[in-house]
């Protein structure tokens, strides 16, 4: 296994690539990445020879799941953190994307057109917290009624993220891949790379990434302040 293990210099470039990334607060505690054939480890440096031995222990996949991950959560919790988020990241595979049909009628929509959808129905695709990323969406409408939307922030200067809703009465009709799918090539023309984020429990965020055209390129791993994790499960 290939690990690249951050000293000053790379935490110091990590962390400036990570600034570009606008939805990311930092410095990094600890935080995990792999593509696949390597491990990369962001760390503070008190807790960076806990982080080297548990990735040298364990095989890659590993190290992302339980029980293995339980270890390092024990050495978390002992200075006051816990694992937090963990994700899969999907990339475009251009050889199948292509804008995808439903029978809704969908509208390219830009910020002064989608400032008013900041409501929960809506909160995978646009987020109110940091709404001044969120730079183009596509919406699906019935009757003139929206009922779907799919969204992009630019997390960073060449990665747009997408993040897809649809209202209940309207899924599993091809909606979510249809947003997702045509929001991609749209940002695609503007010179930017689309990219969709799911928890791997989800399976049917995951099956929209599939279906959209997306294909799994890394996944992802951050602890947070234990009280930070608190407050999420209150």
């Amino acid at each position: 296994m290939k690990v690249i293990f951050a000293n000053k210099k790379i935490r110091s470039l990590l962390q400036q690539l990570a600034r570009m990334r606008g939805n990311l607060t930092l410095p990094f505690y600890c935080n995990l990445v792999s593509y696949g054939h390597n491990i990369v480890a962001s760390v503070d440096e008190e807790i960076a020879a806990v982080v080297q031995d548990y990735i040298n222990k364990y095989p890659i996949e590993h190290c992302f799941e339980t029980p293995n991950l339980h270890v390092l959560d024990e050495e978390l919790r002992k200075r006051n953190r816990r694992i937090c988020f963990m994700a899969e990241y999907f990339l475009p595979d251009l050889k199948l994307l292509r804008p995808l049909d439903c029978s809704y009628e969908l509208k390219l929509l830009t910020p002064e057109s989608f400032g008013g959808l900041y409501t929960s129905e809506w909160g995978n695709a646009l987020c109110e917290q940091r709404k001044h990323l969120d730079v183009l969406a596509i919406g699906a409408y019935e009757e003139g009624e929206l009922i779907g939307l799919a969204g992009c922030s630019a997390d960073c200067e060449t990665m747009w993220q997408i993040g897809v809703d649809v209202l209940p009465a309207y899924r599993k009709q091809g909606v979510a891949s249809a947003l997702t799918s045509r929001l991609a090539v749209e940002v695609i023309q503007r010179g930017k790379v689309p990219f969709y984020c799911a928890a791997w429990s989800n399976i049917k965020s995951v099956r929209n990434a599939i279906t959209s055209g997306f294909k799994p390129a890394w996944v992802e791993m951050t602890a947070k302040e234990a009280g930070f994790v608190e407050n999420m499960n209150a």
